[in-house]
């Protein structure tokens, strides 16, 4: 494992936790903990992490009087002076957005706001349902992501309050709504760059077809496979799967399809959106006697459940937790300068490497 990507690791694990032992983190990394120490040393040269004794903190955990402290964003102020109530309507809250939710919950508390949280459950109606209670209690600005940005962009219009879009880009660039949102295009580009490293040859995509982001993922695969001069003449790497809940037979077809053209040798490596079917495809390739990574590497895209699988995934892991702090951020600087300029960000995605590609 490469200095970065073990950087990357103890980031994500003080992500996950608030601090690290040097010593657990040897271990799981399997490394030694000079060398683990290190790379803390490292990361808080780079103003990443603070050091303490026998581990390492995120700089805004560090204890009272441990050096200079973070600056604390500046306080939002809601109507009337009264705490800020931001509203925050997500599709689902099972998967993929917990982190998101965790994010903005957070932001939210560090500017001294409260956020109230509704679930659209994938219905349009319910989403818009859901944002005019929130309307009805006072919210004084909105996250959203919507279903389908298309149609939700009317009632959107109509609000009194200031709204972001959250993990949504709108097919319609004059829409001049702000946004923040992952990079997925970039995030299939550094996986593909990856498998190419890897001297992976014949690099395929298994791709969900009701995803939001499938458009974006399949963009950057097909500029990563330029960029590393892979590129085919035509799109017979790339596989469209029905979700579990569509359409049973052709999803069997698909998944069919894909392993018998990595059993044949047309594929020698994938990336796989989302990780559900990518433990799918893991245990099919393996009980036709395909063995990962030797004969096949694998790629997930979400890192929800990948290190899970029977063979730890390498994953492209969205940065969940940042776009719904970056969102909270985003709105209660609208609601303290009106006449900003309206901001766009893009934030880039991390491959974690696991033992499905090495």
């Amino acid at each position: 494992m490469h200095a970065e990507e073990r950087h990357q690791e103890i980031l994500h694990r003080l992500r996950e936790r608030g601090s690290i032992r040097v010593s657990d983190v040897a271990a799981e990394l399997n490394v030694s903990p000079i060398t683990v120490r290190r790379d803390v040393e490292a990361l808080a040269e780079r103003g990443l992490v603070t050091r303490v004794h026998g581990g390492a903190l995120l700089p805004e955990n560090r204890p009272q009087g441990a050096g200079r402290e973070t600056p604390r964003p500046s306080p939002a102020v809601g109507r009337g002076g009264r705490e800020p109530v931001f509203g925050l309507v997500v599709p689902a809250a099972d998967y993929y957005y917990p982190e998101v939710i965790k994010g903005a919950r957070e932001a939210a508390a560090a500017r001294g706001a409260r956020l109230v949280l509704g679930i659209s459950q994938y219905d349009p109606e319910e989403e818009r349902a859901q944002a005019e209670r929130m309307l009805d209690d006072g919210i004084d600005g909105l996250l959203v992501t919507p279903c389908d940005p298309a149609p939700a962009r009317s009632w959107l219009a109509d609000l009194t309050v200031p709204y972001v879009l959250v993990e949504r880009r709108p097919d319609d660039d004059a829409w001049g709504a702000e946004r923040v949102v992952t990079d997925h295009a970039y995030g299939a580009r550094i996986a593909v760059r990856h498998l190419s490293d890897g001297d992976r040859e014949q690099i395929g995509l298994l791709l969900r077809e009701d995803s939001p982001h499938g458009a974006l993922v399949l963009e950057g695969y097909l500029a990563g496979l330029d960029a590393v001069g892979l590129r085919r003449r035509d799109d017979s790497a790339v596989f469209r799967l029905p979700p579990p809940g569509g359409d049973t037979a052709e999803r069997e077809r698909v998944l069919g399809e894909f392993t018998d053209a990595v059993v044949t040798g047309r594929l020698d490596a994938a990336i796989v959106h989302n990780d559900h079917d990518a433990i799918v495809v893991l245990q099919r390739l393996r009980a036709r006697g395909v063995e990962v990574p030797a004969a096949m590497a694998l790629i997930a895209y979400d890192d929800e459940v990948a290190a899970l699988a029977d063979i730890p995934l390498t994953a492209v892991a969205p940065p969940k937790h940042a776009v719904g702090a970056a969102a909270v951020d985003l709105l209660a600087q609208r609601l303290a300068d009106p006449g900003r300029p309206r901001h766009r960000l893009a934030i880039l995605p991390e491959l974690h490497v696991r033992e499905s590609s090495s």
